[in-house]
């Protein structure tokens, strides 16, 4: 299955495509709170940063198909800014995601510590072009008995840790030699997992205009999506090369079949990964 890396910021190659073709969009970017990053300024002037979203939303709407979704990560802090920017930017909301990540942020003096991150679900039209129903096996609350054919997925996701708090993290997180991470924000493979089983098909395109270190594009690998990542820290790309040219144990996604083994037609939806179908193609646009 085909795989492609463009070394270029995202806005810049955006702009430059024509053809509608992208399937679905994961966006997550970042989130202009300081943090240190080794080619992008997180400390922006907030109206120069929803205006820089506002641009890149509305290039990947003119890019997408009829009925594509987009799933648009952020702090739960900037709900309205974020359905704002759809809003402006044609998209048609379908859902707020809370995940809460079964860890918080350091706690405050003035207000409730943070354990939750918001992802805004939204589709090209009225209405999403695919949208899977998946059922899981959900972890259950004492005295509970489990259903013989588990759940379908609420728009609750409280069963994902994040990979960012400290002794939590485990070994999918991605590491130099001296143990620092390779991106400060690396998302969870079982969140991206979650997203394009829900609102994509084997075959369909997908896009992360923030690639990081890759996550999207070791999921839609896996799962026989076609996928194009985005990324301008030539790190980050050196990491991805590694990363799909050889899929390590802690990013492989059969582990997560069994949580989802209720969902009718699974098979079809996420066929078995075919490691020799895989065609490498790296742009330096």
């Amino acid at each position: 299955m085909e795989y492609k890396i463009i070394e270029k910021d995202c806005y810049q190659f955006l702009k430059m495509k024509s053809e509608p073709e992208i399937d679905f969009t994961f966006l997550d970017p970042p989130f202009n709170q300081g943090k240190k990053y080794r080619l992008h300024n997180d400390s922006m002037l907030e109206s120069d940063y929803w205006k820089w979203m506002e641009d890149i939303c509305s290039h990947l709407f003119r890019l997408s198909t009829n009925g594509a979704a987009i799933y648009f990560m952020q702090r739960e802090k900037n709900v309205d800014y974020v359905m704002n920017v759809l809003r402006k930017t044609g998209w048609v909301f379908q859902n707020l995601i809370i995940w809460k990540k079964k860890t918080s942020a350091i706690p405050s003096n003035i207000r409730f510590s943070k354990s939750y991150q918001i992802i805004v679900f939204a589709t090209k039209g009225l209405r999403p072009r695919v949208f899977n129903k998946l059922r899981i096996d959900p972890p259950l609350i004492n005295g509970y008995k489990p259903r013989d054919n588990g759940i379908y997925i609420p728009d609750v996701w409280d069963d994902i840790r994040e990979l960012t708090s400290g002794y939590y993290a485990g070994d999918e997180v991605i590491r130099f030699d001296n143990g620092e991470r390779v991106h400060n924000q690396q998302s969870p493979i079982a969140l991206l997992l979650r997203m394009i089983l829900s609102s994509t098909n084997p075959g369909d395109y997908i896009c992360d205009p923030f690639c990081g270190t890759g996550t999207t594009l070791s999921v839609a690998l896996q799962t026989n999506r076609k996928s194009i990542g985005i990324e301008k820290d030539s790190v980050n790309i050196r990491c991805i090369k590694k990363r799909l040219t050889n899929i390590g144990s802690s990013d492989l996604i059969d582990k997560y079949r069994y949580l989802y083994r209720f969902t009718p037609k699974l098979n079809q939806i996420w066929p078995e990964f075919k490691n020799e179908n895989m065609e490498f193609n790296t742009i330096v646009a």
